[in-house]
């Protein structure tokens, strides 16, 4: 199974907000979901994530999406 780190969309038109998943590669952007590790708003820039689920979950294989990554080095919970 192909696990990605990636972003799940929510908020209303024009206004998204993002929730920061763990999901099967195959699934849908807003399909189910394996865990929930933080919360990102674009329009803020205010990023709450759990460095230590972020941590555990590339230790264990998964694939942060380019997005993610950028947004978790610019933060410093990344290297």
């Amino acid at each position: 199974m192909a696990v990605k780190i990636r972003l799940k969309r929510l908020g209303a038109k024009k206004n998204p907000f993002y929730r920061i998943v763990v999901a099967d590669s195959r699934n849908a952007r807003d399909g189910s979901i394996i865990d929930h590790i933080g919360n990102y708003d674009p329009k803020t820039k205010v990023l709450n994530a759990d460095g230590e689920k972020v941590a555990k979950w590339i230790a264990n294989g998964a694939q942060p999406s380019e997005t993610v990554r950028s947004i978790l080095k610019k933060n410093g919970i990344i290297e």
